[in-house]
């Protein structure tokens, strides 16, 4: 890392530690003026916004129309604000270059994996990249870990390889002296990767939720030896099951993010509560149902509509999210004026559409198995929807106090309460949990039928 970028670095993430004991009126008056900030500049410098807002401007945030990934990439020439990109070229920028390596010397590129149906691509210039920077670096700072040039931490991130993962990119920025760190393929064979932990000796430990249990069980089956201060868990959905298989490992729960491509860190778990707050300094988040209407706290809602208030190279506002949240109706007595995030049960995509007990199809999230086989003694599972709407449970490090019948009896009167009732399930032992390209391994595999060629 250059010295200009990690002391810049610490000056955002000294004014975010300023945001932090504000009041909640002084952090909604903020919000309120970064938005107008925000609004202003994408009616001056983008075509798209120029059209989509058409005759919306003076109206408040929650009127405005919603921006899919699909629409977002499909106008992309015209959304960004500078003239001179085009998404063709960007595209052949991120066949070619190398993690760290910007777009024209100026622009972070991001790519998403795709898994909802359209891969888009995200750029961000060093103003903003800066931002990505400290909110991951706040993360961190709330979990106890210290972010300065004098305390030296060496990492070890367990995710996805890909040059354009957002990770990838943000350790290629921070990789120095102060922040040794590597980069293990979620996707290799598990016996590499406790091999390269053990060898690194990483004091800070970031992996997907999934990933971060498996770990935990080489670390309990001695077969891993490694002692970090400090476990994050992202990507993923963090069972209570992990948290506690976590902390019989390491003597502590892994910290919860909540991050997305397009807009860096959402929501991080703070240390003196244990409890996930919005970065609502950076973002300005919505739960939505369905349809696009609020979400009251307390309630988990189907979509997530953010507003990056940092974001100028590519304004993202009412920009959907399928993630499934619930943000708490209670106030933390932590000090933090930041809106509690209570609740994070996966995307839209983990959610079944199984047969109704009694006539038609019900919708039953994640939480409903969740429930069930965080209990259960075993290092994996995956619930895996079939073609004739039947479920195949897959199992890993089935340990003893464990029977087939009696969790097919627990999922089935699960699934019962919510009013569903499925052909089958049928249980399935395997050594290890099935994972994506990305080296990421679902909970919930919801079935898609594969369109015709």
């Amino acid at each position: 890392m250059k010295i200009t970028i990690m002391l810049r670095l610490l000056q955002a993430l000294e004014q975010l530690r300023r945001h932090e004991t504000w009041t909640r009126p002084q952090l909604e008056k903020y919000q309120a003026q970064a938005l107008q900030q925000l609004r202003d500049h994408s009616y001056a410098t983008s075509p798209f916004y120029q059209k989509f807002h058409k005759g919306l401007t003076a109206r408040p945030l929650q009127e405005l129309p919603v921006l899919t990934k699909g629409m977002m990439m499909e106008h992309f020439d015209e959304l960004v604000t500078d003239r001179r990109l085009h998404l063709d070229d960007v595209r052949t920028h991120a066949a070619h270059a190398e993690a760290g390596q910007r777009f024209r010397d100026r622009y972070w590129v991001n790519a998403t994996s795709g898994s909802s149906g359209h891969p888009g691509f995200f750029l961000f210039d060093e103003s903003e990249w800066l931002w990505v920077l400290a909110s991951f670096a706040r993360s961190q700072e709330w979990s106890g870990v210290k972010i300065d040039l004098t305390h030296r931490q060496r990492m070890a991130t367990v995710a996805s390889v890909s040059p354009w993962h957002m990770s990838s990119q943000v350790s290629a920025t921070v990789q120095s002296w102060w922040r040794p760190s590597v980069r293990v393929p979620a996707s290799q064979p598990l016996s590499k990767t406790v091999e390269e932990l053990n060898a690194w000796q990483p004091e800070v430990l970031v992996a997907y939720a999934s990933m971060d249990k498996v770990l935990a069980e080489e670390q309990l089956a001695g077969r891993l030896h490694i002692h970090p201060h400090v476990v994050y868990a992202a990507s993923e959905v963090l069972t209570d099951s992990t948290r506690q298989r976590a902390r019989a490992a390491w003597g502590d729960e892994p910290f919860n993010q909540y991050v997305a491509t397009e807009t860096a860190s959402i929501a991080a778990e703070h240390r003196s509560c244990r409890h996930m707050h919005l970065f609502e300094d950076l973002i300005i988040a919505e739960v939505v149902d369905e349809k696009y209407r609020p979400v009251p706290p307390g309630e988990f809602g189907a979509k997530v509509l953010v507003t990056t208030l940092f974001s100028r190279t590519q304004p993202l506002i009412r920009y959907e999210l399928n993630d499934s949240i619930r943000l708490s109706a209670n106030h933390d007595e932590c000090g933090l004026p930041f809106a509690l995030l209570e609740g994070i049960q996966g995307r839209v995509e983990d959610t079944l559409t199984l047969p109704s007990a009694s006539v038609g199809q019900v919708t039953v999230r994640p939480l409903v198995f969740n429930r069930v086989m965080d209990v259960i003694p075993v290092s994996g599972w995956q619930v895996t929807q079939q073609a004739d709407q039947g479920l195949v449970v897959l199992l890993s490090g089935a340990r003893e106090g464990m029977t087939e019948e009696t969790l097919i009896d627990q999922l089935t009167q699960s699934l019962s309460q919510e009013g569903a009732a499925v052909p089958y399930i049928r249980v399935q032992r395997v050594s290890e949990i099935p994972k994506t390209a990305a080296g990421k391994a679902p909970l919930i595999k919801a079935y898609r039928p594969q369109p015709e060629a």
